[in-house]
C-alpha cells in the first residue's frame, strides 16, 4: 500500500520539480502554490518562506542519505558488502530524485547560511561513511584518497539528471557497475 504524501511533502516534491526546471529564483510562491493546488499564501501554513522550503528540501535529503547509509553499513557483514549496499542505495536515490540533484547543484548558493552549514555537515558525515569502508578494504588508503574516491563515485552516480538516457533498469545496472568498478569492488 502506497502512503499518501502529506501536504508538506507534496510542497517539497513539487518545489523540487519546479526549482529543477526553472531555478529557485524562477519560481514564485504563487507558482508553487498553484502547482500544489493551493494559494501561494497557504504555503505559509507549512513553511515560513520559500527559503525555508529549499532548506527543508536539502536538509531532509542529506539526513535521509546519511541515515540510510548508516543503516546499510551496520547491516553489512564486510566492508565490500557495505560499499555494495551504499552504491545500491545511492543509485536508487539518484534515479528517484533527479530533480533534487539539480536543485542541490544549481541552487546551493540560495540556501540560507545556517542550512548550508547543516547540509555540509551531513554530507561530510556521509562521505566519511563511505571513506571509512574504503579504508577498511585497503589500509594503505589515506583519508584524503578515500574521500576523493567517495566523491568521484557520487559524481558518477549523481550524473543521472544528465546521463539518464537509458531505461531505468539499464541505467541502474550501468551506474551500479561503474561505481563499483571505480571503487575497486567486485560485483557479486
Amino acid at each position: 500500500m502506497t502512503e499518501t504524501p502529506t501536504r508538506r511533502q507534496q510542497v517539497l516534491d513539487t518545489a523540487a520539480e519546479l526549482f529543477a526546471a526553472r531555478g529557485f529564483h524562477g519560481v514564485s510562491v504563487t507558482d508553487l502554490g498553484a502547482a500544489c493546488g493551493i494559494s501561494g499564501p497557504a504555503l505559509y501554513k507549512h513553511f515560513p518562506s520559500k527559503d525555508a522550503i529549499l532548506a527543508a528540501m536539502l536538509e531532509s535529503i542529506s539526513e535521509e542519505l546519511l541515515a540510510e547509509g548508516r543503516g546499510r553499513v551496520t547491516a553489512a557483514a564486510t566492508p565490500a558488502a557495505a560499499l555494495r549496499a551504499l552504491v545500491d542505495w545511492h543509485v536508487d536515490f539518484a534515479l528517484r530524485h533527479r530533480a533534487l540533484i539539480v536543485v542541490q547543484d544549481r541552487d546551493w548558493s540560495s540556501l540560507p547560511e545556517a542550512s548550508r552549514e547543516r547540509v555540509r555537515t551531513l554530507q561530510r558525515e556521509y562521505v566519511d561513511l563511505w571513506a571509512a569502508q574504503l579504508r577498511l578494504l585497503d589500509r594503505w588508503l589515506t583519508e584524503d584518497a578515500s574521500r576523493a574516491m567517495a566523491h568521484a563515485a557520487f559524481g558518477l552516480i549523481n550524473s543521472t539528471p544528465h546521463s539518464g538516457l537509458l531505461p531505468e533498469p539499464e541505467m541502474r545496472a550501468a551506474l551500479t557497475g561503474m561505481a563499483l568498478r571505480a571503487l575497486g569492488i567486485a560485483r557479486t
